[in-house]
Formats: structure tokens, sequence, C-alpha cells
């Protein structure tokens, strides 16, 4: 086995820590969250009690201070247990460091801190019925009307959509200027002219809240937005790295848990007067799924060490993106397989990570938009 050398005595206290809670507080109550399609906040709570959100939030805004590695441990544990419901990794990973990077004092000080306790839950909203992966193409607005931004608009498939008391919503400051004309705008879920729609029942992620959300003249000032009017799009970008470093993380991660209940149900799986595991066919499949999952996590790791220095671009990302989760669709189906029909039982993990998995390829940027990335950068045009 090739060692993983990212990680500290610190960061290993840490992934124990991390493990009990997710073995006491998540996976008993699992299955029930996905029958409700909703995590209770009670567990967001605990979470922040524990000091489990926002670990890269500055210690000066609430959080831990530490270094993304605290954060991948925590997606790691999370997809390696199957515990897709809880959307800590969007949270704390995803839309926290917009605000600790882009925030005004104000805006940092005033959600930061309850954002790392879990009195404040965060949503990232971007994708529109009309446009998934075409951020430029969308179609929600914000007016300005004197002293503040009046939205119009509709999303859908918002992740954490029903519990978010906060979102970081992307829409049109211009509508005329295409990529240049999007902003990145705060807004509070109790304002008058929100609306969640129904609850969005989902193949695969089935804890996790999923929400179509509309926006009928709703106000917010000015000081809610984020960044400069019109940056919103080069924000974006700036922060997709991350955000498909976080989906190559929990492929990885996921996959390797698949194969390691695959190995153990084939060495106690009897038929034929013999294990499965004893098999040829079952070796050379499990051999090269192995040997393929041990690649893509040293890419993945060698990602985590360029990002901590600041040095991932979005190529290497996308790169990541792509081929862990291609990998991991693999993975997952042939892992089903060896467990045969128990494999289709929903009661078996096995078959709630199939399809939790397949989100993999979209989200976060389809992989179709890795692809364009990546020609893109070898051609000689300028990068996504």
């Amino acid at each position: 086995m090739i060692p993983r050398t990212l990680f500290n005595p610190e960061h290993d206290l840490f992934r124990d820590q991390v493990r009990r809670f997710i073995a006491t507080e998540i996976t008993p109550h699992h299955a029930g969250w996905e029958k409700a399609g909703i995590v209770p906040r009670s567990l967001w709570l605990e979470a922040g009690r524990r000091g489990l959100l926002c670990t890269g939030v500055p210690e000066a805004y609430g959080g831990a201070g530490g270094d993304f590695l605290f954060g991948a441990i925590m997606i790691e544990e999370m997809a390696r247990a199957g515990a897709t419901g809880p959307t800590f990794y969007l949270h704390s990973d995803i839309v926290a460091p917009y605000l600790v990077h882009y925030g005004t004092e104000a805006q940092k000080r005033r959600w930061l801190p309850p954002m790392a306790t879990g009195d404040v839950i965060v949503a990232l909203g971007m994708t529109e019925p009309s446009g998934g992966s075409d951020v430029a193409a969308m179609r929600t607005t914000a007016r300005r009307d004197g002293d503040e931004y009046v939205i119009n608009g509709q999303k859908v498939f918002i992740t954490a959509g029903f519990n978010a008391d906060l979102l970081l919503l992307a829409c049109k400051t211009d509508p005329n200027a295409g990529a240049r004309g999007v902003s990145l705008i705060l807004v509070e879920t109790d304002r008058p002219g929100f609306q969640r729609g129904r609850m969005l029942e989902k193949l695969g992620c089935k804890a996790q809240d999923t929400a179509e959300l509309f926006f009928s003249d709703l106000r917010v000032p000015v000081s809610n937005l984020l960044g400069e009017e019109g940056r919103g799009f080069h924000l974006l970008m700036k922060e997709l790295s991350q955000e498909r470093l976080v989906q190559s993380i929990r492929a990885i991660a996921s996959s390797e848990a698949a194969l390691e209940w695959t190995v153990e149900y084939a060495t106690e799986r009897k038929m034929f007067g013999q294990t499965l595991a004893e098999f040829q066919n079952t070796q050379f499949k499990l051999a090269e799924m192995k040997a393929e999952l041990t690649m893509q996590r040293v890419f993945v790791d060698r990602c985590l060490e360029l990002h901590l220095r600041g040095e991932l671009d979005s190529v290497d990302a996308a790169m990541a993106k792509l081929v862990s989760a291609e990998l991991q669709g693999k993975v997952m189906d042939q892992c089903l397989q060896l467990f045969g029909g128990w494999g289709y039982m929903w009661e078996y993990p096995i078959a709630r990570a199939f399809a939790d998995a397949r989100m993999g390829r979209i989200g976060g940027g389809s992989v179709e938009t890795m692809k364009s990335i990546i020609a893109k950068a070898m051609l000689g045009k300028s990068k996504v």
C-alpha cells in the first residue's frame, strides 16, 4: 500500500473524532432520514458543538482556523459511511469559503460564527430549470432599486434548500451582459417574497433536502452583495476548483468503502462449493478496481497537496473530478454485480451507494463540462 503522507497527528485525532460522531449520531438514524427526506437541525447543532463545522474558517469568525485537510477528513469519513444526508461539505467547504474570501467584515461577523455552531445552515443557489452547468445563462435577476436589490426568478436542485437559513444566490444584475452580468447575493430565507417549492424526490442521496426555490419581488439591502457587482461569475470560477476537489474526495472515499464491503462479502459468500472470492473472475475484478482506485487516490492526494499551497488550477481540478466520478460509477456497478441479487436490495449499503454515486457525474459540473475545460486547455483556449 502506498502510504498517505498528507496528514499529521492532529489530523489523525480529528479523524477519530469524526468517526465517533458518525457512529453515534448519524449511522443509527440515517435510514430514517432517507425516508423523511431531510436531516434534523439538531444534528447540525451537535456537529457545531463538537467543532466539526467550518473547520477552515479563521478563529476570529468562529471557526477552527484549520487547513483544508480537516474538511477533507470530514468529507472522506462521511462518504465512507454512506452518510449522504448531512451536507456539511457544502456548508463548510463550498459556501463558507466565499464568505471568508470575498465577504465584507460585517458579512463575515454576521454569518460565519452561527455557521460554525450550526445555528445557521447555508445553501448555494446556482442551478435553474433552464440550465444546469451553464451558469452564464441563468435567468434569475436582481434589479437595483435605491439601496435594495429586487430579486425575481427560480432555482432548482438546491441541496439543503429546505433547511437553509441563508442562500448564496447567483443572479443577473445585468441581464444583457452574459457572464459579466452575474453577481452573488446573500439572501435570508425568512424574507418576504421567498418561497420553497416541493421536496424533490431523487434517485439517490435521499436524506438530502433538495428543493425548488422561488423569488418574487424579494428585497435585500445592497449590503448583501458578496464581492463586486458583475463579478459573480469570476468568483464562482475561482472557487469551483475546491468544489470539484470536494467531489473527487467524496467519490474516491465512497468507492474505497464499497470495495472493502465487496471484499468482505466475497470472502464469506459460498457458491458452487467455494467462496465467491475463490473464483478467478472475482479476483481479477477486485484487483482491477483496487489498482485503479489506488492510482486515482494518489492523484487526488496530489491535488490536495497543490490546493493547500494555492496551486491547484481549474484543469487539474476538472481532471480529478472527471476521472473520480467516472471511476466511482464503474466501481459501484461492479461491486453491486458481485453482490448479486442482494446487491439490488436497499437494505444493503452497496445498493444505496450505487444510487448515491450517480450524482457524482452531474454535481459540481457535469463530466461533459469537465471534458470541455480540459479540451480547451489542451487546444490553447482560455480556461473555464
